[in-house]
């Protein structure tokens, strides 16, 4: 039982001192699940010709403000500065944000400026697109909830991302930064 118990607290102080291997797999696994969602979300915002970000699709707006945008008719003229500021940072963040933390360059602060984002995109869900059946319960016999049960795992995961950094395989690392 002794040696048992022995190859068991090599076989932990062995992954305990593979600091590189939890914030790669968390990036690597950022970028299979959640890359292509956010740039093509971000593609379904862009307006027309070569500086469509600076002029978003009502899509867009639809998206982001869908009850203002309702209340104008579905007229994003009728929008002011400050929806047309908010749709371009969001759109910009879908595109900058995740592949920020692929490529391991200011890795924490765009994980935790991702979780800023999709916080603000699961109540938007909520409570602009009254999307309350896809809430969903945790502690239930479900896991696929988009909102709560999706949206906590994507979360962990970018939690990962802050707590250990980026890994050996970054431009954080490449740089300089602690990563």
């Amino acid at each position: 039982m002794s040696q048992l118990l022995g190859l068991y607290r090599h076989a932990t102080d062995r992954l305990e001192s593979a600091d590189w291997l939890l914030p790669t797999l968390a990036r690597f696994l950022f970028a299979a699940v959640l890359l292509v969602y956010f740039v093509n979300a971000g593609v379904t915002k862009l307006g027309d010709g070569p500086l469509g970000i600076l002029s978003p699709s009502t899509g867009a707006y639809a998206q982001i403000f869908p009850r203002a945008f309702e209340a104008v008719g579905y007229d994003s003229d009728a929008l002011g500065l400050f929806h047309w500021i908010v749709v371009v940072a969001g759109t910009l963040a879908e595109f900058i944000l995740p592949i920020l933390i692929v490529l391991g360059l200011f890795t924490r602060l765009s994980a935790l400026a991702m979780i800023g984002f999709v916080t603000v995109q699961s109540l938007t869900d909520l409570f602009g697109h009254g999307q309350w059946s896809a809430l969903g319960s945790w502690f239930d016999r479900f896991p696929d909830a988009p909102i709560l049960d999706q949206r906590a795992l994507w979360i962990f995961l970018l939690s990962v991302i802050i707590v250990k950094g980026a890994g050996p395989l970054s431009l954080d690392r490449r740089l300089g930064h602690k990563s």
